[in-house]
Order: structure tokens, then sequence, then C-alpha cells
């Protein structure tokens, strides 16, 4: 069946994914509305229907209305996700949970697909999320509860990371930043190590389809379509932004390890016994098979880029410039 317009509630959807959804979706010419506590960018989307509440309290806001799908963008604990299904009963349409690929249990073998072994949490109920696996078992708990109380028509979809502009985890902003600023840039090994990501407006416009023509199922959303490696993904940022001269330097993972360099100081990167180096070679024919297509990277590249210039960059992302140059001095003269 396919909805020429779709009432959509979307929880959240005033940052990032959500944001991209609900552009989306209004570009397609669905109604849209919004469920969050209306503290981040209230007077964003005026041609939305804003409803007040708070997903970890007071849900009776939705205690009215009717929609033909629901997309969770902020679920990460079962207790919410089954909160969500009790106040909205039988009235929320297809439900859309956005997931992870940190569900998949490491190691995997490249090309791994949707069935591939999930992680598996001792007990859901202690709400802490304080390393990589517990971030993805609350997310397996999360999507078998979905689609126990929705059912199979629901859509799950597991990203890896989620780039591109308004991105306020800054991650890929902080490299594109960086690159952009030329000179030495520390680039981390191994340069071979696999890459995947997937610009969010990609993500948003493929689910926005999706639920048009009300398809369910799990999903893996990793791009690009030709695999790339961690080398290419900061080589074509350097070819896309970076000004003359510019020159990533290589330096091996062993050595940053040992000075304490690792996927915060460095983001995005796998350095040593990090898991999401495992994950960023799945295979996602199952999405692309339903019509998911993405942009060029240099696309995304330069549109992140165009973001921060309108952006105060958070602290606490990536490595300070003083550091860098230190680092790249003492890694120097080892290789001298």
């Amino acid at each position: 069946m396919y909805l020429c317009q779709v009432k959509l509630l979307i929880v959240g959807g005033t940052r990032f994914v959500g944001r991209h959804l609900v552009v989306a979706a209004l570009a397609a010419g669905h109604e849209v509305t919004l469920f969050n506590r209306g503290q981040s960018n209230p007077e964003i989307f005026p041609d939305c229907i804003h409803v007040q509440g708070d997903r970890n309290g007071d849900l009776s806001s939705l205690g009215a209305g009717r929609w033909d799908a629901t997309i969770d963008t902020c679920g990460y604990f079962v207790r919410q996700v089954e909160a969500l299904a009790d106040a909205l009963g039988d009235r929320g349409g297809q439900h859309v949970f956005v997931s992870s690929a940190a569900v998949y249990a490491v190691p995997v073998a490249p090309g791994f697909t949707e069935d591939a072994r999930l992680v598996e949490l001792v007990d859901t109920t202690i709400e802490t999320i304080d390393d990589f696996t517990s971030y993805g078992g609350h997310k397996v708990a999360c999507e078998r509860s979905i689609l126990n109380r929705h059912g199979d028509g629901s859509l799950i979809v597991r990203p890896p990371y989620i780039v591109g502009p308004d991105d306020n985890v800054w991650r890929f902003p902080w490299w594109v930043t960086r690159i952009a600023r030329g000179g030495e840039v520390l680039a981390p090994g191994p340069a071979g190590d696999p890459a995947q990501l997937i610009d969010a407006r990609d993500l948003a416009e493929w689910m926005i389809a999706m639920l048009e023509r009300s398809i369910g199922g799990t999903y893996t959303t990793a791009g690009p379509s030709d695999a790339i490696t961690w080398g290419s993904l900061l080589e074509t940022i350097a070819s896309t932004v970076a000004p003359p001269a510019t020159e990533l330097v290589w330096v091996d993972e062993m050595f940053l390890l040992e000075r304490g360099f690792d996927g915060e100081t460095l983001p995005m990167w796998a350095g040593g016994d990090d898991p999401t180096g495992w994950l960023m070679a799945a295979d996602s024919s199952r999405a692309f098979a339903q019509g998911l297509q993405l942009r060029p990277l240099a696309e995304t590249v330069r549109d992140t880029l165009a973001w921060t210039t309108t952006q105060v960059q958070p602290t606490g992302v990536g490595t300070q410039p003083a550091r860098e140059r230190d680092l790249l001095a003492e890694w120097a003269r080892k290789e001298s």
C-alpha cells in the first residue's frame, strides 16, 4: 500500500536525525506532529503540530490523536519504548525505531548481515550506558520490545555513524574542520581499516519513503554502497576541503594507544580494542534493495563544513592543536 499523505508522529524531531526526518516528511507533503519537551529549538518547524510532554515522565498529551506512523528517534531503554506503546495504544500506526549498528555482537565477519548475532545484556532493567556493549544491548532490548508490541510490520533501522549537517555529536564535523584548517594532520592508522557511515539526510529520506509504502523489517543502513577504508575517508575529506600543502601524517596505532589516544580524542577511530572497528564492514544490500540512495561523500563533507561555520564547536571533542603538534613532533623524531 502506498500512502499519498502520511500522518506522522515523531518523538523528538528538533535535533540532527529527527530534524532531517521532519524536513524530508514536510518536503514530501506529509502531516507531522512532534512530541518533545519543547526545550530544544522551540521555534523550529512552525508548520508542524507541536505536542509537549516528557517520554521519561508525562506522556498524557499523547492520549488523543491517531497517526499512520510513529518514529522513535531517541529510545534507549525498554522502559521508554514500553511507556510510549502504552500511551499510544493502537493509535500510533506503523512503528519505526532508530536503532544502531552497535546491536551486533563482535567479532563479526566482513559482509555480515542483519541476521548476525546480537549483543545480549544480562539485565536490561539496569539503565546504564557506560560502554559500547551496554549501548548496543539496550538497543537490542528496545527492538525486541517494539516487535513484540507493534508486530512484524515495524521498521527497525540500524545505522552506523550518522553524519552530515546538524551533527550535534560533532565526531565527523571535527575531522572536517580539522582537515579544513590544513597543515600536518594526525591520521591514526591503520589506514586500511574499513569505514562506514551514512548522511542523516539520506537516512531520513529513505525512512520516509519506506513509510509511504508501509514497508517494515530490519535494515542495516551503512554506506557508502562501495566499500571504503578509514584512509580513503580521510583522503576524501582532504581532497574536498583541505587547503594546499595539507598533509595527512599516518601514525602507528600502537604508538597512539601507548600515549592515551582513543576514539574520543580521535573521533570515529577504532583503534586497539575498540569494538566499533568490527562493525564497519556490514552488508546493507537489503536496504539498497528497498531504494536506499546515498549522495557522494564529498557532498556530505562540503555541506558539513558549511554548517560548522554557523556553529560553536563544543569543547571536549577531539584532540587539541597543541597536543596534536607535540605528538606529530614525537612521531617524526621516532621515524627519523
